[in-house]
């Protein structure tokens, strides 16, 4: 299991110390979500504020565009550090398009999927992805409750994987915690994202040590 804190829950005034802390406590990537108040209600990190966090550290940057118009951002978050890139199945119109720019950029291309859309979407895109992201929560919030539907949907989604005999990464985010991460990694999820269950607690480095550990898998 790889952890990627989600900087979202993290203290917005002092994002180095959010950085720091994921080095400190074994992150395998750093969750950026960017909004943009049209797909989402809220606003979030922009191109200077990833551009800085870039400046910060060596982790693999793992940015979702919650955003309704992902092909005008694109190239800009690419250009500004992005490792990793997800866009949503729900705004893509042009979805192959959008992956094979990642991945021309070098980067691993990602597509998310919201609750209520079916794993069953992705059939036709699988082979050009390199991760799925599924919310397991809906998305636009930090602290949000786990939908408990989402572990069969994770299910879903590696059967399909292994009967392709694809090597693509399932990667799930929201309501992820201590309580419910080893079932998380048990239904075939590869990549946790955890915002308030890290950076809410007093240690967020103790923390993301203790929800490695209580993922029963190791990194």
């Amino acid at each position: 299991m790889r952890l990627a804190p989600s900087l979202l829950a993290a203290d917005l005034a002092d994002l180095a110390s959010a950085v720091s802390a994921c080095e400190a406590g074994g992150a395998e990537l750093i969750h950026v979500d960017v909004m943009d108040g049209h797909f989402v209600p809220n606003l979030s990190f922009g191109i200077p504020v990833l551009e800085a966090i870039r400046r910060r550290t060596e982790l693999p940057l793992d940015v979702h565009l919650m955003v309704a118009n992902p092909q005008r951002l694109l190239s800009d978050y690419l250009a500004a550090g992005a490792d990793w890139v997800s866009v949503h199945w729900e705004v893509s119109t042009h979805l192959d398009r959008l992956l094979q720019t990642i991945r021309d950029a070098g980067a691993r291309a990602g597509v998310v999927v919201n609750p209520a859309t079916p794993v069953e979407m992705l059939v036709d895109v699988l082979e050009g992805v390199d991760y799925v992201l599924l919310m397991s929560v809906n998305p636009g919030f930090a602290g949000q409750r786990f939908l408990p539907h989402s572990l069969e949907k994770a299910v879903r989604l590696r059967t399909m994987l292994e009967q392709r005999q694809l090597e693509v990464q399932i990667e799930m985010d929201g309501g992820i915690g201590r309580s419910n991460i080893r079932s998380v990694v048990e239904a075939g999820v590869d990549i946790c994202v955890a915002g308030s269950a890290v950076f809410g607690q007093g240690d967020p480095a103790a923390a993301m040590r203790d929800l490695k550990d209580r993922a029963g898998r190791s990194a």
